[in-house]
């Protein structure tokens, strides 16, 4: 998981769901990665996070920004540019090398059943990442009608057959991905789309264009997305039929936000439960003589 200032009430209630409902959750290491320029020093989230979860397992990484801030166009949605959202895209080089599988999940979820169902998922035929598909959405729009027109940069589906699948919720081979370069590959789209405009989204359209049509798919119980409405307005969803292993707040539409206005949607009161977020306020004390940088005060979790 990622982990900055900004997000940080979703991802203390992500992991406080994970934890929840693990039938082992001393055995749940998590991987966190932090922005290097985030007002929030990795020193001060370690200490957040282990004042919070005392006996979690846990290590912080450095995201070094300038490895692909050339690389982000403007999006639909300022906060897709932001670039710790593509911190995805280099997990093999991020993570030791020790780490050869992870579970990646974004910072708006929460996970209502045991992890390790969705960790047991067997990627099959040399796949490299598995998660939810949705064959049944229109996959032409998260692409321009420039892409689609020319027939050289469009031919890369053409052996596929391509589905909708989002990407806040993968399970990962991090030795198939870094075989298989999946880094150069997820860049060499990016540095297309600098020069011409492909698509419209963030960090999700180059996930699309390597991987679609060959991801292991997964229940759709563990990604009921799109929680938080679409880009633009961010209004109220309903959950897709069937069963539910994890509630997705994507879109714009945050529960954290929508609740502390007064305003929340029917299934923000779902999120709420997993919210440690006691109201007050913690100074950063190191901070530089800039002043001190404040950051939110969390209930502890016992496992």
């Amino acid at each position: 998981m990622t982990l900055d200032s900004e997000y940080l009430r979703g991802s203390i209630a992500a992991v406080h769901s994970v934890l929840r409902h693990a039938s082992c959750p001393e055995n749940i290491f998590f991987h966190f990665i932090a922005a290097e320029f985030d007002p929030a020093s990795p020193r001060v989230l370690s200490k957040l996070v282990r004042s919070t979860f005392p006996s979690l397992n846990f290590k912080i990484y450095i995201f070094r920004e300038d490895t692909v801030i050339n690389l982000i166009s403007s999006s639909i949605r300022q906060a897709l540019e932001n670039p710790l959202n593509y911190a995805r895209n280099y997990l093999g080089d991020i993570l030791d090398l020790s780490v050869d599988r992870v579970i990646y999940l974004d910072s708006d979820l929460v996970v209502v059943d045991d992890i390790l169902k969705l960790w047991n998922t067997t990627l099959a035929n040399s796949r490299v990442i598995g998660a939810p598909e949705y064959c049944h959405a229109n996959f032409t729009k998260y692409f321009t009608d420039g892409f689609w027109s020319d027939p050289v940069i469009s031919r890369v589906f053409q052996s596929r057959k391509p589905c909708y699948f989002n990407t806040g919720v993968m399970v990962m081979d991090l030795v198939r991905w870094r075989e298989g370069n999946y880094r150069k590959r997820i860049e060499n789209w990016m540095e297309i789309q600098r020069k011409r405009r492909i698509y419209e989204l963030g960090s999700l359209p180059p996930f699309l264009l390597v991987f679609a049509g060959n991801v292991e798919a997964i229940d759709h119980r563990w990604n009921q997305h799109g929680l938080g409405g679409d880009n633009v307005r961010g209004s109220c969803r309903s959950l897709h039929p069937g069963a539910v292993s994890l509630l997705h707040w994507s879109g714009k539409g945050k529960p954290w936000v929508r609740l502390d206005a007064r305003k929340p949607c029917p299934l923000d009161h779902l999120w709420e439960p997993y919210d440690l977020y006691k109201g007050n306020l913690v100074k950063d004390q190191s901070s530089s003589s800039t002043g001190s940088s404040i950051f939110l005060g969390f209930s502890s979790y016992l496992l």
